[in-house]
């Protein structure tokens, strides 16, 4: 039977769909979000987004997300807010719906899985796996973690030698010896095929957790229980035809991914099978082992890439409610602003290892990349001072050539045509971290290039109106012309910046683009070629000059320390503490390094 099962498995990894389908793990009810739940989010979301730039004819971008809510934990949670359960799943829901409106997830489906649809999809994959003889009944004993969820085998387990007692070994959550009645699956059967599933090559990334995926498939797998008594678990969708027993959550939660697709309807292969499913190192296992092995035994194809990440601490401890340092993003984005939390999030996530979440680091990064980086120098070519016109200005080809003979434009220039290869590489492998750096690198050049031509050095003069309506100074005015081309060079830079960090921060990065007027057309990634070097080298014509739009030029407001607030609180005299704290807090709003540059260029920018 082995061989005609691997050439079933083989035709199926052979399907390609013009569909991109990207998934986050459904997320447990159990639970508020945390920063962890946020971060699947995001990433998840960043795909998406990256895909959409690249504009790829008739292809469809498709986003899902959703919240897990059967199972033990869930009543118990609810139990102990005492409510019902089906009031405390819609509360929990709502919040991570919630959240995710507030971080600009553009998700295209937000299931639920006590939804009628998802019921419907859960029993027809029920019935497809058991008429094609992968389950059966047995009489079924083990270590079962009722936090987990799961039955343990010993090499999964730890025990405590003074009591005797046993603890899964991933998540340190005790086991307990449980007999029952269930369904099983033949996961036994399927071990060959969904190795071959994983040795095509890129199913698993980052390459670390692939590793770990052949090290658990290097020993026998046991069939896996798929039920559970329903005077156990309530909780749950019933089997099919046997109201005595509850669907395994775990096989409930999976299924999401089809039921999102539309299936059982025919038209769910559109966009199967799913291009990428984002998920925590946690649950690799589910989705790295079962996952192909359910969908195999179905006659369906696996996932084309399962992408891992890994965790977040919190000042280098690991997020608990007994800690109390599980953070809220909609608390930290008080402080940070949502986007803000975003972007710390993906610029300090790596995959492969955990991140450390720190407030000092957040605020330290924010207000240096987004506030001073970027956003000053915004601030600082939009600002009348040095662009009374305020127009995205025309390049002047001799200019452009004189001023390129210093190292800091040659230098400015390289970073842009590096840009757009070195981000499409870190986009599509995920390294978002990377993608940043190597804008920031790009903005760093641009600040640098600009400090060094000292616009504000280059003598404003008085034009007539008939020369306003042409030239921002007179022809002849050497000064002026170089000054524009100086001006728009470090905007073609802000402008290319702008579209590769669209993916990351598609607020403030879609603000600086509607600032600098940059039409929707040219906010894709082949736009990412256009820029000055192009003029360099004769292959296209200057474009002509183009106003600014009136929208505020500061990006990100720098973010101070809560002590300033204490500080201004406690030197005021006690009957004018509440109307200082209100002009303390319009002070601070106002206070931004996104300020415009004065004539003398005094202001430096943050390197």
């Amino acid at each position: 039977m082995l061989i005609p099962r691997v050439q079933s498995v083989r035709k199926l990894c052979s399907n390609i769909s013009s569909s991109f389908y990207v998934t986050t793990p459904i997320f447990y009810v159990n639970a508020a979000p945390h920063i962890g739940h946020l971060y699947s989010a995001v990433i998840a979301d960043t795909i998406c987004r990256y895909q959409k730039l690249l504009a790829k004819p008739g292809a469809t971008v498709r986003l899902c997300t959703g919240t897990d809510e059967h199972g033990t934990k869930v009543q118990q949670a609810a139990a102990s807010h005492k409510i019902p359960v089906a009031d405390y799943c819609q509360d929990i829901s709502a919040r991570y719906r919630n959240v995710f409106q507030q971080a600009a997830i553009q998700n295209d489906d937000f299931i639920r899985t006590t939804e009628d649809r998802h019921k419907k999809a859960v029993s027809n994959f029920w019935n497809t796996l058991s008429s094609k003889g992968h389950i059966y009944s047995a009489n079924y004993q083990g270590w079962y973690c009722v936090s987990d969820e799961t039955f343990l085998t010993d090499s999964q387990l730890r025990v405590d030698e003074a009591t005797g007692e046993r603890f899964s070994l991933e998540s340190g959550h005790p086991a307990e010896w449980t007999e029952e009645k269930n369904y099983m699956f033949r996961l036994s059967s399927l071990q060959s095929d969904v190795i071959y599933w994983l040795k095509q090559g890129g199913r698993v990334k980052p390459i670390k957790f692939e590793k770990i995926l052949f090290d658990m498939l290097s020993e026998p797998l046991p069939d896996v229980s798929v039920s559970r008594p329903a005077e156990r678990v309530k909780w749950a969708i019933p089997v099919p035809d046997d109201a005595s027993q509850s669907v395994y959550v775990w096989l409930d939660a999976l299924v999401n991914y089809l039921t999102s697709a539309g299936y059982p309807d025919p038209k769910f292969q559109s966009c199967w099978p799913p291009t990428v499913q984002v998920i925590g190192k946690d649950i690799l296992k589910f989705h790295g082992i079962y996952w192909p092995a359910f969908l195999i035994a179905a006659g369906l194809e696996p996932p084309s890439e399962l992408f891992v990440h890994s965790h977040w601490t919190v000042d280098g401890q690991k997020m608990s409610k007994s800690k109390h340092n599980v953070v809220d993003p909609l608390e930290a984005s008080e402080t940070y602003t949502m986007e803000g939390l975003r972007y710390f999030l993906l610029r300090e996530g790596v995959p492969h290892s955990d991140g450390n979440y720190s407030s000092v680091k957040a605020m330290r990064i924010l207000n240096a990349e987004l506030a001073d980086t970027m956003g000053n120098l915004l601030s600082r070519v939009c600002a009348k001072s040095l662009n009374p016109r305020q127009i995205y200005p025309r390049l002047h080809t001799a200019q452009l050539r004189d001023i390129m003979t210093t190292e800091a434009a040659q230098h400015l220039l390289k970073s842009l045509e590096q840009l757009k290869a070195k981000c499409t590489q870190h986009y599509e492998d995920k390294n978002f971290y990377m993608a940043v750096d190597t804008v920031m690198s790009a903005l760093h050049a641009a600040n640098s290039f600009f400090e060094t031509s000292r616009p504000w050095e280059l003598k404003l003069k008085t034009v007539t109106e008939p020369a306003k309506r042409s030239l921002l100074y007179p022809p002849s005015d050497e000064n002026a012309l170089r000054l524009e081309t100086i001006v728009a060079m470090t905007m073609d830079t802000l402008r290319l910046c702008g579209i590769a960090l669209q993916p990351i921060l598609p607020g403030i990065a879609g603000r600086m683009l509607d600032k600098l007027s940059v039409p929707w057309n040219q906010r894709l990634w082949c736009n990412l070629d256009d820029h000055f070097g192009r003029i360099l080298k004769n292959e296209c014509e200057p474009p002509i000059e183009a106003s600014l739009s009136r929208a505020d030029a500061v990006l990100f407001r720098r973010i101070y320390p809560k002590e300033d607030d204490d500080i201004e609180r406690k030197a005021a005299p006690p009957g004018k503490k509440k109307a200082n704290n209100k002009a303390a807090k319009e002070k601070k709003s106002s206070k931004t390094t996104n300020t415009s540059n004065d004539s003398e260029g005094s202001k430096k920018v943050a390197q």
